[in-house]
């Protein structure tokens, strides 16, 4: 009887990665279709782009998962993170059960080959691994926290050992992130806390107690008002609304809450609308002490919505007197409208705006206008109609420019004349004057935006470009990274903005470190990377750079993309223009 011999497969060290989708079968059941077609979109613009750039292989898709093989386990982790990045960027905005959210555990072992598939405990590890981790968190094993433990970036929290399903043994287990390093710029990210000499405070999304899906917004809103009017006390750090959010609709831990945001206090409430009735609730906490500082309920008329925003500020403030001067601040007040349902259509407009989406844009802009309707002279409304218009055109929604710049700046000076006291309408001002070349006039509105409001992020990160681009990048810098403190899930545009400032800086290590934050990265951060690297004489990489540029966008020449920059110094224009130049990009 002859032998039948049984061929040897091949087995090799590898490092594994698997991702799984948070709540996949409940997402399904609610709507297959759009939940098909997001996971469809993460896989393409988030994680496939990420794995090629790590050199790694997808060995296995599943419908709510994916196994990635790489040559080493920095190569896995650096991934890992930045594919939880990605996936948080591509969130931002969009309502908490439309939100695609990834657990990813990260393996060094022995695996088995067969074709192109792999098999073993290194696999089996890693999937197990996975189920550990905290959604937007990568858990790791123990070899693997060996491999990263020399790079300081890699911080891992040792979650002990556990007993895992169908894994022999105890195995030892570490955490990355834990839901937070996972999302972008958070407040490691930007090496620095909130000034210690400033109390700082976070307002938590309300609950909205109405019963009634539709009154969301209104909760929204009111939590969006008071965060505003704190924002205006130049002695308190208030967290970004883009930050706060995170939270919504989540069941809240509030002392791991402010851990996470970096702060010493935290706001909660609830609305509840019923008619011409409206019921707030709020209580600030002590997160470092979980004590209760101060607490207040009102039961007022719909028509006293400010009054409650101006007495929950006040409150606040007085509450934390003796580290904060409320009289060292001008008391500058906005003008606001007396039209109830003027100022709930621009309640729901803005919710719409803050989801990023064309269909919701289109909504929004509907609502503003309604607004704008009920009351002319609502200074607010207008601001916002410009902003949204503004969105529209940023995000290629509309490519009629003229138009669209003549209808900004017609909203724009409209809401200046009913209110030259609107942080946002200077900010826009700013922004438009900059895209114009007027650089005298957007240092004025910008300088005014930052008077009202010196805690809102997007005031902040435009100092940080507008004095960058006037020829003091070393001071946009530390106003860059304030904006990031001020909001530790900032969008990814700000490392761009932080990036273009080293490079004006001549700091080309720091500005390549800040541009390789970026997993959506464009032609133009491939450009500015081939710009630093030809800089520090890295000829193979900043080639490889220019190729990628070109790559993305074919028509890339320097002279034109040169006067898409706003440069006020002809040696700042000149010397971006060198180094493109030098890297090997067409004129």
């Amino acid at each position: 009887m002859e032998s039948v011999q049984v061929p040897v497969m091949e087995r090799r060290l590898a490092a594994i990665l698997a991702a799984d989708v948070v709540g996949y079968s409940r997402m399904m059941a609610a709507d297959e279709a759009g939940t098909f077609a997001a996971l469809k979109a993460r896989r393409k613009d988030v994680l496939v782009p990420l794995v090629t750039k790590h050199r790694g292989r997808i060995f296995k898709l599943m419908g709510d998962g994916a196994f990635v093989e790489f040559a080493s386990a920095v190569s896995a982790v650096e991934c890992a993170l930045e594919v939880q990045r990605g996936i948080a960027a591509a969130n931002d905005g969009l309502p908490a059960d439309r939100q695609v959210h990834l657990r990813i555990g990260v393996n060094l072992g022995d695996v088995l080959v067969d074709g192109g598939d792999l098999y073993g405990d290194g696999v089996n590890l890693a999937a197990r691994l996975q189920e550990t981790a905290e959604p937007g968190g990568v858990c790791v094993s123990a070899k693997v926290q060996v491999e990263i433990a020399r790079k300081p970036e890699f911080a891992c929290r040792d979650l002990g050992e556990r007993t895992l399903k169908n894994i022999d043994g105890p195995v030892r287990v570490f955490s990355l992130g834990d839901g937070a390093l996972g999302k972008p710029g958070t407040v490691e990210d930007v090496g620095a806390k909130p000034d210690p000499a400033k109390p700082s405070v976070a307002v938590l999304p309300f609950l909205n107690m109405s019963g009634d899906a539709e009154q969301e917004f209104f909760a929204d809103g009111l939590t969006e008002d008071i965060l505003t009017e704190l924002s205006r006390f130049r002695d308190l750090f208030v967290i970004s609304r883009n930050s706060s959010f995170r939270y919504k609709g989540k069941a809240v831990e509030v002392q791991r809450a402010a851990k996470e945001l970096g702060v010493q206090y935290v706001l909660e409430g609830s609305v509840r609308k019923m008619g011409n009735r409206v019921r707030v609730t709020v209580q600030l906490i002590d997160a470092e002490t979980d004590r209760h500082l101060w607490a207040e309920r009102y039961d007022r008329d719909l028509a006293d919505i400010f009054a409650i925003q101006d007495e929950v500020t006040a409150a606040i403030v007085a509450t934390l007197a003796g580290r904060v001067q409320a009289a060292t601040r001008e008391r500058v007040q906005h003008k606001r409208t007396e039209n109830m349902a003027a100022y709930e259509c621009l309640l729901a407009g803005k919710l719409r705006h803050h989801r990023s989406n064309r269909a919701d844009n289109a909504d929004a802009l509907k609502l503003i206008e309604r607004a704008i309707e009920l009351d002319p002279t609502y200074a607010h409304a207008h601001a916002w109609r410009a902003c949204v218009i503004g969105q529209a055109w940023t995000y290629g929604w509309r490519t009629d420019r003229d138009t669209v710049l003549s209808t900004v700046t017609g909203e724009l000076q409209t809401a200046l004349t009913l209110d030259d006291n609107d942080s946002d309408v200077h900010r826009i001002l700013a922004a438009v004057a900059l895209a114009l070349g007027e650089h005298d006039k957007a240092v004025y509105h910008q300088e005014r935006a930052l008077s009202l409001n010196p805690n809102d992020d997007l005031i902040v990160v435009q100092q940080g470009e507008l004095l960058t681009w006037v020829g003091r990048p070393e001071e946009g810098i530390e106003w860059i990274r304030k904006a990031m403190r001020l909001n530790p899930y900032h969008p990814e545009r700000f490392w761009s903005h932080l990036g273009r400032a080293y490079f004006t800086a001549r700091r080309y290590d720091e500005a390549i470190e800040a541009f390789k934050r970026i997993t959506a990265a464009d032609h133009s951060h491939a450009a500015f990377l081939a710009a630093c690297f030809a800089q520090l004489g890295n000829a193979e990489a900043a080639q490889e750079q220019a190729r990628e540029a070109l790559r993305r966008e074919s028509a890339f020449r320097v002279e034109p993309y040169l006067e898409t920059q706003h440069y006020k110094r002809e040696t700042d224009a000149a010397h971006l223009r060198e180094a493109l130049l030098k890297a090997g990009l067409p004129a």
